[in-house]
């Protein structure tokens, strides 16, 4: 019988042994005796795998062209545990089960059967271009992963040192042994960095010089904006020693890359890897630009809210309440509550004038509502404050300052330019007393704790600023007695709703009756206790900006 060729299909296999099965005589297959050499080879070489047979001794006997193929270093006659291929079939192996191991440029996956009591095979599958599809896939998969994470990280601060720190910690490891970001320069002379390392997570921040900028490859272009340089390009012997920590040793790979901002440059990020790492590839540099544009747009968005917090934070220091001065023979105490709590500005307003040194006149005290909430109402508020501290040049009295400012706002390009307010001038009396000269424009009237608790509403009254021509008022004056009290207060605090059942308007009635229960108290726990009890009443719900503002005549000693 002649040895056939290599066979791959097992049907022309089968078809192979049994012709090698017939008598060469008689032409008939003879079933009695078991298949010969020649019929395992055939069934071998048919088989889809890399097939490797041994003996009890674990000296190959038989293997496929596949298996040679793949393993070219395994011959029969030899030891299958020795020689180059022999870490393919090293260590414990359950039978029947897969493993995988490199050899050479392939990925192969073996598995281990035992047939009868001696012999034992070894199959082989390269797996070379399926790993490498797999391993593709889950790369891209934590790429993905990291991406996901750092815009959920990057998006959580509008503080742009945060967005910075955030930035360099999500870098390191996992793009680079070592990771710096270097800030817009915010003069001519400095720029910012912080930095991080994979071995020593301390963040460490400095300033360098915007001219030292240029010891880096790509720093000073990235910083202007420019597109990034590849890394190949970028020679890591050039790199300054107050770029990376001595503890960090020599950089093998270096990438520059700009971290693009809203029209203008956030910065720019440097990555460093060790000189056994890997290089940054394409790959690397497409996952570093994609990264470095997130962190950018974050680091910009919290560079210009901190910017625009300052603005507003200068804007509106001028319409916020002033701290309450000390006054001879009175004592001031007042609580201002906006209705949106995040701006801490809003349409209730007081303030205090006082007459400029060596110049006669009386402290005027004044506390107003104006049309509207929020920042517009604010700015409102701020006008006619700035108003009153002009007029207060030409004018003194209460009533005289009221008509002139509702000749102003009449005129204000402001839409709605409405307000309600109450003025008052405080003067010494004889005996510690406090005379206070009121005028009210379409105001809540003030109220007057007495000694004894009881409370009586001031008489004075107007027409609201803004609304009408002429403003024909009634003013008042009212004496207070060493501890009294003459408290000014805005609509806020009357008509909230609110209480047990959610919607009963809170009203004068309990407003004087809780400033009956305030008798004997100093100014100042006087307005904290009413403000308290507004609040409580509300149950956290602010509807209406409230102002409070109390004035004491002196308590005797």
């Amino acid at each position: 019988m002649t040895r056939p060729p290599p066979l791959r299909d097992p049907v022309h296999a089968l078809t192979a042994a049994a012709d090698l099965d017939r008598d060469t005589d008689t032409g008939e297959r003879d079933l009695s005796r078991p298949p010969g050499e020649e019929v395992l080879r055939a069934i071998v070489e048919a088989s889809g795998e890399g097939v490797v047979l041994c003996g009890a001794d674990g000296v190959v006997v038989m293997l496929n062209a596949a298996a040679a193929e793949m393993a070219p270093e395994i011959a029969v006659g030899r030891l299958l545990r020795q020689g180059p291929a022999a870490p393919l079939f090293e260590g414990e192996h359950p039978d029947g089960e897969s493993r995988e191991s490199d050899h050479g440029r392939r990925r192969i996956r073996v598995r281990r059967e035992v047939f009868g009591l001696s012999h034992r095979a070894w199959y082989l599958r390269d797996v070379t271009a399926e790993a490498a599809r797999t391993d593709a896939l889950l790369a891209e998969r934590r790429r993905t992963d990291f991406l996901i994470e750092a815009g959920r990280r990057l998006s959580a601060s509008l503080n742009m040192r945060r967005c910075a720190r955030t930035a360099i910690e999500l870098a390191t490891p996992f793009l680079a042994d070592a990771a710096m970001v270097v800030l817009p320069p915010s003069g001519r002379r400095h720029a910012g960095w912080l930095r991080l390392t994979s071995t020593d997570r301390f963040l460490q921040e400095g300033n360098v010089a915007v001219a030292d900028t240029a010891q880096v490859p790509g720093l000073a272009e990235a910083l202007a904006g420019f597109p990034p340089v590849p890394s190949r390009w970028l020679d890591p012997g050039q790199v300054p020693g107050w770029l990376l920590p001595d503890r960090f040793g020599a950089a093998g790979h270096l990438l520059v890359t700009p971290l693009p901002g809203n029209g203008v440059p956030a910065g720019a990020l440097v990555l460093a890897r060790h000189e056994d790492g890997p290089p940054f590839d394409e790959d690397a540099e497409t996952l570093v630009r994609i990264f470095a544009a997130r962190a950018g747009a974050a680091i910009s968005a919290a560079a210009l809210y901190q910017e625009q917090s300052a603005t507003n934070a200068i804007l509106s220091s001028d319409l916020l309440p002033p701290p309450l001065p000390a006054l001879a023979g009175a004592e001031l105490a007042g609580s201002l509550r906006a209705a949106r709590q995040a701006g801490l500005i809003g349409g209730d307003f007081y303030d205090v004038y006082l007459p400029e040194p060596g110049e006669s006149g009386d402290p005027l005290v004044v506390l107003g509502d104006v049309c509207g909430k929020g920042a517009r109402a604010a700015v409102l508020a701020g006008h006619i404050r700035h108003c009153l501290r002009t007029l207060l040049l030409l004018e003194e009295r209460p009533e005289h300052l009221v008509a002139l400012l509702n000749r102003s706002l009449r005129g204000s390009p402001i839409p709605n330019s409405y307000a309600t307010l109450v003025l008052g001038a405080l003067s010494a009396a004889p005996g510690g007393h406090v005379h206070v000269n009121l005028a009210v424009a379409g105001h809540p009237a003030p109220l007057i704790l007495r000694l004894d608790g009881t409370v009586q509403e001031c008489a004075a009254h107007g027409p609201m600023l803004g609304a009408f021509a002429e403003a024909a008022l009634a003013p008042a004056g009212v004496d207070l007695a060493p501890g009294e009290v003459c408290l000014f207060y805005s609509d806020g605090i009357t008509e909230a709703f609110g209480g047990p059942t959610g919607r009963e308007m809170y009203g004068a009635q309990r407003l004087k009756a809780a400033l009956a229960g305030c008798a004997g108290m100093p100014v100042a726990a006087l307005v904290e206790r009413l403000e308290q009890i507004s609040t409580d009443w509300l149950g956290g719900d602010v509807q209406d900006d409230r102002a409070l503002l109390a004035v004491q005549a002196r308590p005797a000693r």
